[in-house]
């Protein structure tokens, strides 16, 4: 499945080679009414994902549900799902935590002065 943005950027590139609007639109499958919409959502959320961006390299083992509550605190109220949807859309991650070092299994241990003294005595 395509989505319908997709499909108006295909009917530009064929429209920019020499086709025309209407037979694009047919081979398409695009309403022509729909090639100049541009949605407004963006604009919309364009305050909170920067506030997002911002409490995301501020706080980098947050994810976007804490983030949510500080978005909330600074005037920014959204649902769950939207907050996800701009956190995926903005590509942030929480990095994966490093795992602590280890000790090699094979390697021998030194032996304390205590181990020393249990042996003898």
């Amino acid at each position: 499945m395509v989505s319908a943005s997709d499909r108006r950027q295909a009917v530009e590139f064929v429209r920019a080679r020499g086709m025309s609007i209407r037979l694009a639109c047919a081979l398409y499958q695009v309403a022509r009414s729909s090639l100049r919409y541009e949605s407004k959502l963006k604009a919309k959320d364009a305050p909170a994902t920067s506030t997002m961006r911002e409490l995301s390299a501020q706080y980098p083992r947050y994810g976007y549900r804490k983030i949510r509550i500080f978005l909330a605190r600074a005037g920014h109220k959204m649902s769950v799902d939207r907050a996800h949807r701009l956190w995926r859309q903005e590509g942030l991650q929480v990095p994966k935590k490093r795992p602590r070092r280890r000790l090699a299994a094979s390697r021998p241990r030194p032996v304390s002065g205590c181990q020393i003294q249990r042996r003898i005595g």
